[in-house]
């Protein structure tokens, strides 16, 4: 056995590229991050004398807008995989363009609720109720900002020489795993704090 042998074989090929499975392990660890917060609301839910109804105190209307902003941004970011792996630049601009000013759509009508909450004088320390909205949709509009930074990153990227770049298309599908999963914590979050 060569010595090159005797080195490559613990590492050998899962089949599985390194950038995939890098983002797979690091969404786990963000269901295992909004999965504590979603159980932290649960026990104070249940532990607490009363609790207010959503729909009573929050906005559902824009929660409802933005709910469709980052659906339809889930489907942007398809487009934008489709049109990369056709080599289509232009169409890939397009989508992916459409998905980060949905997402910066998403953060103003965010930032609009949150003006009004505080304007209201309902702030994280107001009471439980709050501290769990501001802390839970705080968390996930700091995703919305990460995936705006990558997918700008990503425009960025094939702007320049990498569009050629053979890792530009994997980047691309990993941008979209990571969307796809806050897009996701978004659905439950709508209702469990807006709808209950």
């Amino acid at each position: 056995m060569s010595a090159h042998a005797a080195v490559a074989a613990p590492y050998e090929n899962t089949g599985v590229p390194d950038g995939k499975l890098a983002i797979w392990l690091f969404l786990a660890s963000e269901v295992m991050l909004f999965g504590t917060l979603f159980t932290s609301y649960i026990v104070l839910r249940t532990a607490a004398a009363s609790w207010p109804v959503g729909w009573e105190v929050l906005n559902v209307p824009l929660a409802t807008l933005n709910t469709f902003f980052l659906i339809a941004s889930s489907v942007t970011i398809v487009m934008a995989h489709a049109k990369a792996s056709a080599r289509d630049k232009a169409g890939f601009y397009r989508f992916m363009g459409l998905t980060v000013l949905l997402s910066l759509a998403f953060l103003v009508v965010k930032g609009f609720e949150y003006g009004h909450k505080f304007h209201e004088g309902h702030f994280p320390s107001t009471s439980i109720f709050y501290a769990v909205y501001f802390t839970t949709t705080g968390l996930h509009g700091l995703h919305i900002i990460g995936g705006v930074a990558w997918n700008l990153g990503l425009m960025w990227w094939a702007g320049r020489d990498g569009w050629d770049d053979r890792l530009f298309l994997g980047r691309v599908e990993y941008a979209g795993l990571y969307w796809h999963f806050v897009d996701i914590v978004w659905i439950f979050l709508f209702p469990a704090l807006y709808l209950l």
